[in-house]
């Protein structure tokens, strides 16, 4: 089934920003606070984010999904739609993020092995698709972002700015987000070339 995607799956840059300021400020605050949950929720909402992760993919990451190598820096998606395994690479911010969140777990006492999950729930379980969409409303709430978006949002929202970002390169948005068609990846083209007409529209008369 196509996608069906407007202007209004997409967080702004501004929406964005304020969701992962807001994160950041509450994961600070837990840290100084010696909480956790809000340390593991930016974590999670940054992945979204960054990486464009679906909610599936994100629970499902690994530990060894994680590759903090500098020039390679990746998430390894093992069992993407369709069961297609992937590399998501990811930008120096995430990465350096990860870092930091790797390292608290196992300050805390969380297991860092290899098969051990990257997220847990705060019963040590595995963390459910539920959780996750909980953990994005809670913070959307915070900073006012409507309810019309979820965290498949942060998904629409990455494929968004990627594509701008990378002058256009569809097939480079195509591999990060793991789509099998390029058809598929060809509606936020589409989508987004509306851009191109409330600009003409804007021009000085």
């Amino acid at each position: 089934m196509p996608l069906d995607i407007t202007h209004e799956d997409f967080l702004t840059p501004k929406q964005a920003l304020a969701l992962k300021s807001h994160c950041r400020e509450q994961a600070d605050e837990a840290s100084r606070n010696g909480k956790k949950r809000p340390i593991r929720d930016w974590a999670i909402l940054h992945v979204a984010l960054d990486a464009g992760l679906r909610v599936s993919e994100i629970c499902d990451l690994q530990i060894r999904d994680v590759i903090l190598d500098r020039a390679h820096a990746s998430l390894i998606v093992r069992d993407g739609k369709g069961g297609k395994k992937r590399g998501v690479r990811m930008g120096s911010a995430l990465r350096t993020h990860l870092v930091e969140f790797i390292s608290w777990k196992e300050s805390v006492g969380e297991n860092v092995s290899g098969r051990s999950p990257l997220f847990v729930s705060s019963r040590k379980g595995p963390l459910t698709r539920t959780a996750v969409y909980r953990i994005f409303r809670k913070n959307a709430d915070a900073v006012d972002i409507p309810k019309r978006f979820s965290i498949h949002s942060c998904r629409h929202t990455y494929a968004s700015l990627l594509y701008r970002a990378s002058d256009f390169n569809l097939r480079l948005v195509q591999k990060q987000l793991g789509h099998r068609s390029i058809q598929t990846t060809q509606i936020y083209a589409d989508v987004l070339n509306e851009d191109a007409v409330l600009a003409v529209e804007n021009l000085p008369q």
